[in-house]
């Protein structure tokens, strides 16, 4: 059962997140759907490089001793380790654009607190507010 106060302070809540005009969430959904384009392309393209590079890879190995298969191997990991990192930012933006649909974009996911602008600007798929985000990454 919720506590008058916690009733109190989510209708707050509720009451300040939806005051973020419909052109300002158009503003903040082409932003994030551009990124989100930019990141695709950026994706694409490493996967791309990482395919044509590891054809090369293949005809270009004749000889190799343990060494140069060892370097090869790093270089693969390398990018395909970039090319997860990029995935999971596609994935970070996809994520803010479904908060935002809900109306839970701009506010912390632990907290509830408003994320600041500055950090949203930043960071616009930013999930935690500054101080929670810093709680997490002590741990």
């Amino acid at each position: 059962m919720a506590k008058p106060a916690d009733t109190r302070t989510a209708g707050r809540k509720a009451a300040v997140k939806a005051t973020r005009s419909a052109a300002e969430t158009e503003k903040i959904r082409a932003a994030l759907a551009a990124r989100r384009d930019e990141l695709r392309a950026e994706y694409d393209q490493t996967l791309s490089e990482i395919t044509e590079l590891q054809r090369d890879r293949l005809t270009d190995s004749a000889g190799d001793d343990q060494a140069d298969t060892g370097t090869k191997t790093f270089e693969r990991e390398q990018e395909i380790s970039l090319a997860n990192s990029i995935r999971e930012r596609i994935t970070q933006v996809e994520r803010a654009l479904e908060r935002l649909d809900e109306g839970g974009y701009g506010w912390c996911e632990r907290c509830g607190n408003p994320i600041p602008v500055e950090r949203l600007a930043a960071f616009p798929s930013a999930t935690l507010c500054v101080t929670c985000k810093q709680l997490e990454e002590r741990r």
